[in-house]
């Protein structure tokens, strides 16, 4: 959608004194450009968006993220666990292995000799260390000499005991699990194998991980809030159109401006929205400006003359009665005139037609009975048609009525007026054909136009130009119109043409 461009004027107030001292207030200081724009930007709906997108996108992050290391954390407790079980299986399938000559070593000898056997030939994985006891002794690890003394140090206390232990010790070489099994010889412990896996490494190792991973869900948490203000801009980019559209018309002679629109979405459709509301206002004033320049166009010459014959009738009581005449003929007018104008401001409201099922046929043989009415002409009913019509009977009364009153205002007495009616193709048509002097093919359309009066053609004395106006109307609100034939010389023919169903 497109942009507009909009002024803003602005006005100084000038500090008024008193008698009395009136208190004095000290004025904040005007916000500088760059703080004002970065106060409405943070109270702005994109503002709002992005932070809504940005607070979602970075709780999501931080539950990923600490599910994520949750999740490495069981895995990593898994494969220590599955590694500890591993070696402790091996190592009493080993020990249950016959070996020449054991049977004839004392107990602590022959564990001492598997120990020997099972260290020689076990390689342990990393971060995994093995420890044997002898009785309550430490005998012999496979431990780094490094850390074989401080983990030593930690599980020491594990070499007694006459039951499978399992846990987690915190040692000064770091925290490690540990899996601890007595070696029974004759029904009693002679020692213990104990396999340890250093839980810091592996936590460690997580750690990073999870790091690397809060790196990248932060810049991607960065990117996607950069791409966001820059997309909600140009979806709100129509909004802020429409603001400034809305704000830039501050008089009912800017009602003329409207939003470009493209696309078919929701934005779409409220500039559409938006645009239809500005037609129905523009409109509205246009009704508005048109009545006012009727009434005060039209009203002014009737005021005038009764001033002037009410204060010809304080000098002269003599000729009161002339005076009254005159004053109720205009008075007359006057009320014809703003009946008249309503009835056109009337016409494009909704509720301007009370439709119903019309007899075509009786309803043309009422018209020709309130035509003779109107003047001593040779009225004549043409053609009758018969069938049924949804529409208001009485605003197509009033427009054939003022059909016939414009006949007759054209013609003399005596002259032949001829109504008619036919229904026909799905549009039902009333007319009314006079034998007057015609109108150039020129001036057809004009005829139509409020207060139009065509030069050298009689009209009836009082007459406002509104008879015909109101015929279109009635006809358009029909969903119909009014057309118009005619030659100089040969009478006029005037038609309504309506649809059968609405």
């Amino acid at each position: 959608m497109g942009t507009m461009t909009t002024t803003k004027a602005t006005s100084t107030t000038r500090p008024t004194t008193t008698g009395t001292e009136a208190p004095t207030t000290t004025a904040e200081p005007p916000e500088s450009g760059a703080r004002a724009a970065w106060r409405r930007l943070r109270r702005s709906t994109r503002a709002r968006i992005l932070a809504t997108v940005v607070v979602l996108l970075g709780l999501a992050a931080v539950v990923s993220t600490l599910a994520l290391r949750q999740i490495l954390l069981d895995r990593v407790d898994d494969r220590i666990e599955s590694g500890l079980t591993q070696e402790v299986t091996e190592f009493r399938h080993f020990a249950t292995q016959a070996v020449p000559g054991s049977a004839e070593l004392a107990p602590a000898a022959e564990v001492r000799r598997t120990f020997d056997r099972f260290l020689a030939r076990d390689v342990p994985d990393r971060g995994e260390a093995t420890f044997t006891f002898v009785g309550d002794r430490p005998y012999r690890s496979n431990a780094d000499l490094g850390t074989s003394e401080e983990l030593l140090s930690g599980v020491r206390a594990l070499g007694a005991g006459d039951t499978v232990r399992h846990g987690d010790l915190s040692t000064a070489a770091g925290e490690i699990r540990y899996l601890a099994v007595p070696v029974r010889r004759d029904g009693r412990t002679v020692g213990t194998f104990v396999v340890t896996s250093a839980l810091g490494e592996e936590r460690e190792e997580v750690d990073d991980i999870v790091r690397v991973a809060g790196a990248i869900s932060l810049g991607v948490l960065i990117g996607v809030a950069v791409l966001v203000f820059l997309i909600v801009g140009r979806i709100l980019r129509p909004l802020r159109a429409l603001g400034r559209t809305a704000r830039s018309i501050r008089t009912d002679q800017e009602l003329t401006r409207r939003i470009e629109v493209s696309g078919d979405d929701e934005l779409a459709d409220l500039g559409l929205a938006f645009n239809a509301m500005l037609d129905r206002l523009e409109a509205a004033f246009e009704l508005q400006r048109e009545f006012v320049s009727d009434a005060g166009h039209e009203l002014r010459t009737p005021i005038t003359i009764i001033r002037g014959h009410l204060e010809l009738l304080a000098e002269n009581p003599g000729e009161q009665r002339e005076a009254l005449a005159v004053v109720g003929d205009e008075l007359d007018r006057m009320s014809r005139f703003v009946e008249d104008l309503l009835t056109l401001a009337k016409a494009r409201r909704p509720d301007f037609l009370l439709l119903a099922d019309v007899d075509l046929d009786l309803l043309s043989e009422e018209l020709l009975e309130k035509a003779r009415a109107i003047a001593p002409r040779r009225w004549r009913l043409e053609r009758v048609g018969v069938g049924v019509v949804r529409a208001d009977r009485q605003r197509l009364t009033q427009a054939v009525t003022n059909l016939a009153q414009n006949a007759a205002d054209h013609t003399h007495d005596g002259d032949e007026i001829v109504l008619g009616s036919e229904l026909r193709d799905g549009w039902a048509r009333l007319w009314v054909a006079d034998s007057g002097p015609g109108i150039p093919v020129a001036d057809q359309e004009a005829v139509f136009e409020r207060f139009r009066r065509l030069d050298g053609r009689a009209h009836r004395p009082g007459g406002a130009g509104l008879g015909l106006a109101i015929v279109r109307q009635v006809a358009r609100a029909h969903g119909g119109e009014v057309t118009l034939e005619s030659e100089p010389g040969h009478g006029a023919r005037f038609t309504v043409s309506i649809p059968v169903g609405r």
